[in-house]
């Protein structure tokens, strides 16, 4: 009971995020939020923004490091949202075409343009939701929530990585994944899950560590 009562104040934030446009939202003790090092590897290996961003690997916190940081939360807030960019199944299958792929004609290259300049801002604003969600948990008392967002940061055309200083530092949030974080499994065990490959629109995660 008493946990229920701990999970139940944090209810104002789920509401918040509801009202922020998240499709669903729920407080979950810290302790299902799934952490995997084969996350990471999978960056390495497979994402072109790897060592591009200073929100992600390898410049994000190790797997180990964020293991004893989220030791030290009791629970968060995950939500979802669906993107306003829109595939058909046509378009579903260029997504994995390079623009400049001869075969491509101009048409489709447009459709591919516009579906990634949707997702790009939607991705965005993902972000402004994360970041107002995280100071409304500060505003209330809990100092040390943390957001987390989903993807390689947006924020600039181009990383300072070569400083090693983030020129956006109260914006800046870093991304699930760089973590370690298995995004689609802690939203299946929370009953909140994500299709893939996806229908349509494409769906995103936000996270906030609370307390």
């Amino acid at each position: 009971m008493k946990s229920e009562a701990n999970k139940n104040k944090f209810e104002f934030l789920r509401d918040l995020a509801l009202e922020l446009g998240a499709a669903e939202a729920k407080i979950v003790p810290a302790s299902e939020i799934v952490v995997e090092n084969r996350v990471v590897l999978k960056c390495r290996v497979g994402c072109n923004k790897y060592g591009k961003t200073l929100m992600c690997p390898p410049y994000a916190p190790s797997v180990n490091e964020f293991r004893k940081i989220l030791s030290e939360y009791s629970y968060a807030l995950i939500f979802k949202i669906k993107s306003q960019a829109e595939a058909t199944a046509e378009v579903a299958k260029l997504l994995s075409k390079k623009e400049d792929d001869p075969a491509l004609t101009d048409e489709m290259r447009k459709k591919i343009q516009d579906f990634w300049a949707s997702w790009k801002a939607d991705k965005k604003e993902l972000l402004r939701k994360v970041c107002a969600l995280e100071k409304a948990a500060t505003t209330k008392g809990y100092t040390l929530a943390l957001g987390f967002t989903t993807g390689s940061c947006m924020i600039c055309d181009e990383c300072n990585v070569k400083d090693r200083m983030c020129l956006h530092p109260t914006e800046a949030r870093y991304s699930a994944q760089s973590v370690g974080i298995n995004v689609l499994q802690t939203l299946e065990n929370a009953d909140m899950p994500i299709p893939v490959p996806f229908k349509k629109n494409p769906e995103s995660f936000g996270l906030v560590l609370i307390a």
